[in-house]
């Protein structure tokens, strides 16, 4: 339920799976499941609980039937549910509610139907027909064409510029405009905003793919991606700020490695340390996003960045994004002289939007969602166009000059013109 479709592991699940409260209900499903050709003593007591405790140590049937109506919270013990779920199956619920608002939350929540208590032969064999019929509806990822993986990093050149926005931003375009299956890793373990920015609930995927990191295979990726819609997927984490996570990086290359299968994009939203922690991270990334701002701060820690990409990750397009980009009047540095000191030209600028940067923040949705329409994130709908340029036609994404970044030359301060960047002390009269 709560992860990307992976169709290959659809014909090695059992085709049905019950979990009713009461005898009445069973004794109506047994036949039923006989006339659709599946075997009646998958039909099970224990309603939710029981189903919840089956299927988190078990493969999820291809269609799954599930009483509610001993839950107390139908829509979280259904996120319970997801959390142990796999995708591709077809969860229908059943219960003794008769609530407009219920049935539109449990719709919302993944279900595929929910049949209102008792039941009766008739509504079983529709709703069965319809869930074999969604089952073997074309999945996305039945496509002929396979297209190339695309591995996007976002690299904040300092605290705040808005790395994550644009992650979680281009993510959405990638999905929803690009229709690539796509996953979101914020690996921010501790203040990550991934799942956040979506309005969703983390989960304990990531930390547990850390403190296990054996665990990590394709179907613990389809456990543990908390699914934003059809084609976007995240997996972040809020781990206890008293907690420290000590890791050699395994598990996050281990992670990549595995949304590599599953899905055709992933963006990593890559807290800038990590260079230094784990390097290796790099090592399959397509394009790095630096992502950076006009001050000279963040000049220094983009020179810095580059430097660093070019020894240690030569097989990277780097792009260089100035987001939250102010009026000129009010900028600390001048592009020309931001551009000037990292010896490249900035490859997209993102102008600073108060009001959609709030409005986005209230919504629970990405920029791009929100600000439809909006001239504000026409940068970042290019940049998602082009990384998906690169993965069609491996063409070269960056405009980067063929200057030396790190090359032996001035100091950093020497490379800008103070007497263009601070205003001159006026005369004596």
């Amino acid at each position: 339920m709560n992860a990307p479709f992976n169709p290959a592991r659809i014909g090695l699940r059992d085709p049905f799976a019950a979990y009713v409260c009461d005898e009445t209900a069973a004794e109506t499903l047994r036949p039923i499941a006989v006339e659709m050709g599946w075997a009646p003593e998958k039909v099970n007591k224990g309603g939710l609980r029981n189903a919840v405790q089956s299927l988190s140590v078990s493969a999820s049937p291809q269609i799954l039937f599930v009483d509610l109506s001993e839950s107390g919270d139908p829509p979280n013990d259904i996120n319970a549910l997801a959390e142990v779920c796999e995708p591709g199956t077809v969860v229908i619920a059943a219960g003794q509610v008769n609530d407009v608002r219920l049935y539109r939350d449990l719709i919302v929540s993944g279900i595929q139907d929910y049949l209102l208590k008792p039941l009766n032969p008739d509504m079983l064999r529709d709703a069965f027909t319809h869930a074999q019929t969604v089952l073997n509806a074309p999945k996305v990822s039945d496509t002929g064409t396979e297209r190339p993986h695309i591995s996007t990093a976002f690299i904040g050149a300092r605290g705040g510029v808005g790395a994550s926005s644009l992650a979680t931003g281009v993510a959405w375009v990638l999905s929803e405009k690009g229709a690539r299956t796509t996953a979101l890793l914020d690996l921010d373990v501790h203040f990550g905003t991934g799942a956040l920015s979506l309005d969703l609930e983390p989960g304990r995927g990531l930390t547990d793919a850390i403190e296990n990191p054996s665990r990590i295979d394709g179907l613990f990726i389809e456990r543990a991606m908390v699914k934003s819609s059809e084609m976007l997927s995240v997996l972040s984490a809020e781990a206890p700020i008293n907690s420290p996570i000590l890791t050699d990086g395994g598990a996050f290359y281990q992670l990549q490695e595995e949304m590599r299968s599953a899905f055709e994009c992933t963006v990593v939203d890559l807290p800038r340390n990590m260079l230094v922690l784990h390097p290796h991270l790099m090592t399959d990334i397509q394009v790095a996003v630096v992502v950076t701002e006009l001050t000279l701060a963040a000049a220094r820690d983009t020179i810095r960045i580059l430097s660093w990409m070019k020894s240690n990750a030569p097989q990277t397009q780097v792009v260089v994004v100035a987001n939250r980009v102010q009026p000129t009047a009010q900028l600390e540095i001048s592009r020309k002289d931001f551009e000037g000191s990292i010896e490249r030209k900035i490859d997209f600028m993102v102008p600073f939007d108060q009001k959609l940067a709030a409005q986005s923040a209230k919504l629970g949705k990405p920029l791009t969602e929100a600000g439809k329409g909006s001239k504000t994130i026409v940068p970042i709908v290019d940049l998602a166009t082009k990384l998906m340029a690169v993965g069609d036609s491996a063409e070269p994404i960056d405009s980067a000059t063929k200057k030396k970044v790190g090359a032996k030359g001035p100091s950093l301060m020497g490379k800008f013109d103070f007497k263009s960047l601070i205003s001159r002390p006026a005369k004596k009269k």
